[in-house]
């Protein structure tokens, strides 16, 4: 059976489910296994990319384009 065969299989039994506890505990294991899965993917920075990025922030500061932590919190306010 491919991949999408069994996407669809697992959709219609998962529309006949009934039971909440089942399907809070589907979701829960979703949301675990995405977030394993995420973490395997991520790879360290390199100390070259670290640098640059040390570089960008310090060049980024002296040239006075920065926010501050007041500013940024009320702007992620307007976000929602």
């Amino acid at each position: 059976m491919d991949l999408q065969t069994r996407k669809l299989t697992f959709i219609q039994e998962f529309l006949r489910i009934q039971n909440e506890d089942i399907i809070s505990g589907l979701e829960k294991m979703l949301k675990k296994r995405k977030a394993e899965l995420y973490e395997e993917s991520l790879k360290p920075m390199s100390m070259e990319q670290f640098d640059t990025d040390i570089d960008q922030s310090l060049e980024d500061s002296a040239n006075d384009r920065v926010i501050n932590a007041r500013d940024l919190k009320e702007e992620i306010k307007k976000w929602s």
